[in-house]
């Protein structure tokens, strides 16, 4: 038997190899229950932990959740004051204000004769019952324009008469290129960009005359801007980013010489331009027809449904009006001779100009009954239409210089 001695605390512990090996198996057996007690505890407190803390997750993501859908509502709101314009959309009729009655009586002339040029040459129908007050009506938003310009022109000079009257109308014709790149450089200041290419620029300012559903693209890409910049400041996104595509994201609309959605011919325009890939995704995603790529494409979305959704924002009925109406005035304008084509009244009057030189004055009756007779069998739901055909002759002579002269 071997003895073994160890001296602690001054005492002496004998004890023989079994004792020795007894309370070395004794130790590792607490060690091992030690070990499986404080697995057992950390497992327990792992799992109380988990829970308090998917609790707080829980309640935290709904605080997240409530607040953030309030300040989403408040960011919306605001956003939304911000798209409130001054502009007001002419659908179908454009006014002027005249200084005096005395200028309704020049307008109208001798006999209505200086009226009747005006409304031959513009194609526009003028009212002028309301006191203070001239009315143009027309479906074509770009004719009415030319018209308004024209008479502004005229009032101002002061001399109103057949000859003068077609001299003016002709010379803001010739400038309604002009006239739609001022539209488009007004939109643009509008919205804070600059320097664009004087094409592009040009093809902003056809917004004025075209409309989507019956709401102004001028005015809703306006609208869509202001909403969307706010929303972009209070997000902290890329506000050059928003401001162009929310300018450019209908562009695809203006186009007429080439087939496409909107869409798809608004990402070639700016693709053309060389714009940053960001500001072509915008235009490209607007529809939801990709996934949004990042957080200003679906700021340039909301914005465009807040101003297309909007109370009164869009009216279908009048883009099938408009589509009428030119369906009306296709129909005249296929028969030979026919020069120019000009629909009133919710295309219940047709006034047709044709060419002197291939239509008669015997033709002329014949002219105006077939045209009548094509209407009344394709647009029936206009009702009884008049036709009018005017041919004009006109001979100018200009008197040799004489010695006195």
């Amino acid at each position: 038997m071997e003895i073994y001695n160890k001296k602690k605390d001054n005492f002496i512990i004998f004890m023989t190899k079994d004792d020795l090996k007894k309370l070395t198996e004794k130790i590792n057996q607490l060690e091992q229950e030690n070990k499986a007690l404080k697995e057992k505890l950390l497992l327990e407190l792992d799992q109380e932990l988990k829970s308090t803390v998917a609790k707080k997750i829980a309640k935290a993501e709904e605080e997240i959740k409530l607040t953030a859908e309030e300040k989403a509502r408040q960011i919306l709101v605001e956003a939304m004051k911000h798209g409130a314009t001054d502009i007001t959309a002419e659908y179908t009729v454009s006014s002027i204000r005249v200084p005096s009655e005395d200028i309704k009586g020049k307008i109208i002339g001798r006999e209505g004769r200086n009226i009747r040029v005006f409304e031959r040459a513009t194609g526009v129908d003028l009212d002028l019952e309301e006191e203070g007050e001239i009315r143009l009506s027309s479906f074509d938003s770009q004719r009415r324009e030319v018209a308004k310009r024209a008479l502004e022109k005229l009032i101002r000079d002061g001399r109103i008469q057949p000859n003068r009257i077609e001299e003016v109308v002709d010379q803001v014709k010739n400038e309604i290129d002009k006239i739609i790149l001022e539209e488009g450089t007004k939109l643009c200041q509008e919205v804070g960009v600059y320097d664009l290419p004087l094409e592009l620029v040009a093809m902003i300012g056809k917004f004025k005359f075209r409309f989507s559903y019956g709401q102004n693209l001028l005015i809703h890409t306006l609208e869509e801007t202001k909403i969307a910049l706010e929303i972009a400041h209070q997000l902290k996104a890329d506000v050059d980013t928003v401001r162009l595509g929310c300018l450019l994201h209908d562009i695809g609309k203006v186009v007429t010489d080439r087939k496409g959605s909107h869409v798809d011919l608004g990402v070639e325009i700016a693709r053309k331009y060389n714009f940053p890939e960001k500001v072509v995704n915008t235009i490209a995603e607007h529809h939801e027809d990709k996934p949004f790529s990042s957080i200003e494409s679906a700021i340039v979305w909301i914005a465009d449904a807040i101003s297309g959704s909007r109370p009164a924002a869009r009216y279908e009925p009048h883009e099938d009006y408009l589509e009428r109406m030119s369906k009306i005035e296709d129909i005249a304008k296929s028969f030979p001779g026919v020069v120019d084509v000009a629909a009133y009244q919710a295309g219940r009057e047709v006034r047709v100009v044709v060419e002197p030189d291939q239509v008669s004055d015997d033709e002329v009756t014949i002219l105006a009954h077939e045209i009548a007779e094509k209407l009344e069998e394709i647009a029936r739901w206009a009702g009884r239409i008049r036709v009018t055909v005017i041919r004009e002759i006109r001979a100018a002579q200009t008197a040799p210089l004489t010695e006195e002269d």
